[in-house]
């Protein structure tokens, strides 16, 4: 009997591609998105169920959850994955925005995770995978709000997987890469307009520059899916998939060497030049 796995974010990028991966793979998909479009995944008729979800809005996810029960009979596999791409300078960038990035990022996942948990504990059992960024592992420079909101899902996430190993639930982190095609870097892009001051356009550029020529192949869609599959459905207690070379690169910068090595490397790979 297939598995049942609901998606947020699936409308583009990561979420897509892990929904039609789960559904090509046999796997029941609700692939839930803010404006709900069944023809994205019209290849998929018998396997996606496209419902509507909106994160930051309580209500709209208890309705997804009851939704997904009601045709589904279970939902095995939660995956945390809307989210809002942003760079900017810490001191331009106003409340408003940075509260937009974190109900989404951030307090959204949270939501989520608290109204699944029940359900999940009365099944007996489950998993639940929140999407993060290698970002959350090797912090660069202009993206303080997005890292910080992250980070916040990389430590609520491994201490509530603790907290469920009990039951059965088992709590994943999916750290993908750098993928500047995907329509999330692209949202980021546009709410970037205004949060660059003249006072930070020699260093925001020199860092731009360097990004230019990035130390690893960027990520792809495709990696993230797998991340998201392999987490779902692995056995272990192992809480973090890496997707992508330069998350992996990180994550050896960031675990395997000293602190003043590791500084040093970041300063090199995204740092202004001469940093």
């Amino acid at each position: 009997m297939s598995k049942t796995v609901l998606i947020t974010g699936a409308s583009s990028g990561y979420g897509k591609a892990a929904a039609e991966l789960f559904a090509g793979r046999g796997w029941k998909v609700l692939a839930t998105m803010r404006r709900p479009d069944p023809a994205l995944f019209a290849a998929f008729p018998d396997r996606v169920t496209v419902l509507p979800l909106d994160v930051t809005d309580e209500r709209s996810i208890r309705e997804a959850i009851a939704s997904g029960v009601a045709s589904h009979g279970a939902i095995d596999v939660w995956v945390n994955n809307a989210g809002i791409g942003l760079g900017s300078i810490v001191e331009a960038t106003p409340d408003s925005t940075i509260r937009e990035i974190f109900e989404t990022n951030t307090f959204g996942v949270f939501a989520a995770c608290r109204a699944v948990i029940p359900r999940m504990r009365e099944q007996g059992g489950g998993v639940i995978v929140n999407v993060t960024s290698s970002t959350a592992i090797g912090i660069m420079p202009l993206v303080a709000i997005y890292a910080a909101s992250k980070c916040a899902v990389e430590g609520f996430t491994e201490s509530m997987a603790y907290e469920l190993e009990g039951f059965n639930i088992k709590a994943r982190l999916v750290e993908p890469g750098y993928a500047p095609t995907t329509n999330f870097t692209a949202s980021g892009s546009a709410r970037m307009a205004g949060l660059f001051p003249a006072d930070y356009a020699a260093f925001a550029q020199a860092c731009f520059a360097r990004m230019g020529s990035y130390p690893t192949a960027y990520c792809t869609e495709a990696e993230v899916a797998e991340a998201v599959f392999a987490a779902a459905t692995d056995e272990s207690p192992r809480i973090r998939y890496p997707a992508g070379p330069d998350t992996r690169l990180l994550a050896e910068l960031r675990w395997s060497t000293s602190e003043d090595h590791y500084q040093r490397k970041m300063r090199e790979l995204f740092g202004p030049a001469g940093a």
